[in-house]
């Protein structure tokens, strides 16, 4: 039996979960990609709560962008998340891809948040 790009995803997920958490001194910068947007979040596992977020739905992001689901619109919110985690603090994350394949958006906005300064 084949499964859907989403089944597949949210087993891949499932799996990845099991292995990376954040603690405080090294939360989980989580990500999560439709079709239309991405979401990036760093969560604190063990207290629970979300340090830093940022998203293509964002005004200041949605102003300055023509699409919302190109690498360049991933990279803005990389950039984005990686300097709020930096005013809180945050310099080391856990990444947590989500289920996606390291490729594509995913990797822009990888990469966008490790020139940011992040390190992971």
């Amino acid at each position: 039996m084949k499964l859907s790009r989403r089944e597949s995803v949210q087993r891949r997920h499932r799996r990845i979960r099991k292995k990376v958490n954040g603690t405080p001194e090294r939360p989980r910068l989580s990500i999560f990609r439709s079709n239309n947007h991405i979401y990036a979040q760093v969560i604190d596992d063990v207290a629970q709560n979300t340090i830093a977020a940022a998203s293509t739905l964002e005004a200041s992001l949605r102003s300055e962008l023509s699409s919302k689901a190109t690498c360049e619109a991933s990279a803005a919110v990389g950039k984005l998340v990686a300097q709020r985690a930096m005013e809180k603090g945050i310099a080391k994350v856990v990444f947590d891809r989500g289920g996606n394949l390291y490729h594509g958006r995913i990797k822009a906005l990888a990469d966008a948040a490790r020139e940011a300064g992040l390190d992971f």
